[in-house]
């Protein structure tokens, strides 16, 4: 028996719904008919067609209620599955093993790559000068729809107080009302943007006190990803400009199976043009302390100065007179 499948490996996004394809190209009866889908690494039954009916009941719990035959082409000699929820873990060799009397053949199914859950960031390095604006970039990729997310979080998550939510959208709306005070009226999504996936945020006015760990959470079928977002604030803030610099570095979740992108925002203050260079590294209190310093020491070289010219003048004064 001529069993036919794919022409190569499958690839689908997750979450979506694929179809195993397994056919003959003749006619079987259906008495005595039985086809087994199967995982080729573990023998785990996919689902089972006996006895004129799909057995629900035999599958492996992974697979109940996702996995379907097109039942009412069987007898067409279409035994293709359709497989629901894609999930990571569904990545794997399938094999469809049809019987039918005397007869049997098979066919092997991979399953090469299901596309995960994706949030990156950007890339690219921009500035703004403290009190403008700026965007931090979050997207998700393309094949997941707006509407099948389940939440997306915007969170400042510095490490010596609870997260801050900064934004959230949720059920496919923004609520704004949720926004911690400090973050209130002063940040919002790009509405028209959220459609291709772009859940970017744009936040005005930037503070000093904005400085920290951003991280945005997008939540999907029951997985999630994370773009964090780190801004670090240095130096003397008097006529300076905030540099933003980005750079990204990909890691896997491995407890959830989900690809995530991590993209770091570094936000540096430069210093004003007037500011000795070799006082970068210090506090504004060690600056302070150090032109105290440094005055107090030329007020006691200017009284030295001074003692020491009297001394040469009531000298001189005392020669003239003999």
């Amino acid at each position: 028996m001529a069993v036919h499948g794919p022409s190569g490996p499958l690839v689908a996004p997750l979450g979506t719904s694929v179809v195993l394809p397994c056919y003959v190209d003749e006619l079987l009866s259906v008495d005595g008919l039985e086809v087994e889908w199967r995982r080729t690494d573990s023998e785990t039954l996919v689902h089972l067609f006996e006895d004129n009916d799909s057995r629900a009941e035999a599958q492996h719990q992974d697979y109940q209620d996702r996995a379907h035959f097109f039942t009412e082409h069987i007898k067409d000699g279409n035994f293709s599955l359709r497989l629901d929820n894609l999930r990571a873990e569904d990545e794997g060799v399938y094999t469809c093993k049809v019987h039918c009397q005397l007869e049997s053949g098979e066919i092997e199914v991979q399953i090469k790559h299901v596309e995960r859950l994706l949030v990156s960031g950007s890339d690219q390095s921009i500035s703004v000068s403290v009190g403008q604006d700026v965007t931090l970039n979050c997207s998700v990729n393309s094949h997941i729809k707006p509407e099948d997310i389940e939440e997306v979080s915007w969170k400042k998550t510095d490490e010596d107080e609870e997260h801050i939510l900064v934004l959230l959208y949720q059920n496919n709306k923004t609520f704004s009302d949720s926004s911690d005070k400090r973050y209130r009226d002063r940040v919002e999504f790009f509405t028209a943007e959220i459609p291709k996936g772009n859940f970017s945020v744009h936040l005005k006015s930037v503070r000093t006190e904005d400085k920290g760990v951003y991280m945005c959470q997008v939540v999907y079928m029951r997985a999630s990803g994370e773009c964090m977002v780190m801004s670090e604030m240095q130096g003397w803030m008097d006529g300076s400009k905030v540099e933003v610099v980005a750079s990204s570095e990909k890691a896997e979740n491995e407890s959830r199976k989900i690809d995530s992108k991590y993209d770091y925002i570094v936000v540096k203050v430069q210093f004003s043009h007037w500011l000795c260079p070799c006082l970068t590294g210090f506090s504004v209190l060690h600056i302070m302390v150090l032109i105290l310093c440094v005055a107090a020491s030329g007020s006691a070289l200017l009284l030295c100065g001074l003692i020491y010219c009297t001394s040469q003048n009531k000298g001189m004064f005392a020669i003239s007179c003999k």
